[in-house]
């Protein structure tokens, strides 16, 4: 399996979805290797940024997921191939 390494960026807007993007984040920690989150309060959001190792596959069910709950943003950076 060809992995990929990236950075995935998250803005959530709706403080009542964090529990449902932690419970995603959850369901995929296998492939974190980093995370750091912000609550940025001047402007009412959280930003979570996640260093990430896994498949196209497995990186696409993560984003996936976290784009279709309202109120959240995500941007994906990865390496072209990864030897993993």
């Amino acid at each position: 399996m060809d992995k990929r390494l990236g950075v995935i960026g998250i803005v959530v807007e709706d403080r009542e979805v964090v529990p449902k993007v932690n419970k995603i984040l959850s369901e995929h920690a296998e492939m974190i290797a980093g995370r750091m989150g912000l609550p940025y309060r001047e402007r009412g959001v959280a930003v979570i940024s996640l260093i990430i190792d896994g498949s196209t596959d497995e990186i696409g069910s993560l984003t996936g997921k976290l784009g279709n709950i309202p109120g959240v943003t995500v941007k994906s950076a990865l390496t072209k191939s990864s030897k993993g």
